[in-house]
């Protein structure tokens, strides 16, 4: 009898918030269930003080990594985070949410070898989100080229004057505005600053993007909703020359004035194992939507 191939080794990796006392309590059961569905485990280094003997590198080298699962143990931010580094390699992530609001991070502790177990037995729902890809030019000279998530913000400081900004659609121009800043959310970012700014809800799967001004000095001055194919720039035009570049709510990179931020889909996107609770429901549950009345 011909001797049967051995399967190749899966890869989990563990992501995970270091402040949050749970991930001591969670990471050597976990392991013990990765070991046990063999899998070989690498983990970020926030986690590997709770994860003695596992291999444990940089986070930002896991794109570098073929993996098979990635398991995000923190809030929205690390989930954000891992989704971001890992795109380009095309795996599910699993996120447990240990943090207070947990739009993407929705399975609870409780509930972790339950969707793991999913999982192992091919029942576990995938949603797709899509990503945006986000260039930073200044002159004809690209500056940096990013994977954002949830939003591409371009914004004042605290004590800058308005702003103008001039946004573009598929190079045509659609108007100025003075206003503290503007917002390019994607389908999951529509929830996030864009919905505290007066932007829509998109549910994620929608084929779109969001460009919300806040605070514009005109009340014209709408929310636009556009096309995924779409192709949109902003142009910074800055008498004071201060303003800065967030991505995904991470810390800001100076725009001078002149330098134009243009968003676009990008070819990746990211994958997620849900639990099964349609997207009104997490509405209903973490923004107190009101429930049906009896």
């Amino acid at each position: 009898m011909a001797n049967q191939q051995a399967s190749p080794q899966k890869t989990a990796a563990i992501i995970s918030r270091p402040d949050r006392a749970e991930v001591a309590q969670i990471v050597p059961g976990l392991l013990r269930w990765l070991n046990e569905h063999g899998y070989k485990v690498v983990t970020d280094l926030e986690t590997s003080r709770h994860a003695a003997g596992q291999e444990a590198i940089p986070r930002s080298e896991m794109g570098s990594r073929p993996l098979d699962l990635v398991i995000v143990l923190g809030g929205d931010g690390t989930l954000l985070s891992a989704a971001r580094v890992t795109a380009a390699v095309d795996v599910p992530l699993l996120g447990v949410n240990l943090g207070s609001l947990g739009f993407l991070t929705e399975v609870p502790p409780q509930s972790l070898y339950t969707m793991l177990d999913a999982i192992a037995e091919g029942r576990a729902a995938i949603e797709h989100r899509s990503l945006m890809q986000c260039d930073l030019l200044r002159g004809d000279e690209v500056r940096g080229r990013y994977l954002v998530f949830n939003d591409a913000v371009v914004n004042k400081t605290a004590l800058a004057r308005l702003n103008t900004y001039d946004l573009y659609i598929d190079k045509v121009f659609v108007s100025s505005y003075r206003a503290d800043g503007m917002i390019v959310a994607a389908p999951t970012g529509s929830t996030a600053y864009s919905f505290s700014a007066g932007g829509p809800v998109l549910m994620p799967t929608v084929g779109a993007l969001v460009v919300t001004p806040v605070a514009p000095h005109s009340l014209t001055h709408r929310p636009l909703v556009v096309p995924d194919s779409a192709e949109i720039e902003i142009l910074l035009r800055s008498e004071e020359e201060v303003a800065y570049l967030s991505l995904d709510g991470q810390p800001g990179l100076d725009l001078s004035d002149g330098d134009r931020v243009r968003c676009r889909r990008s070819e990746h996107q990211v994958d997620l194992f849900r639990t099964g609770s349609d997207f009104f429901q997490v509405l209903r549950s973490k923004l107190k939507w009101g429930e049906r009345q009896a």
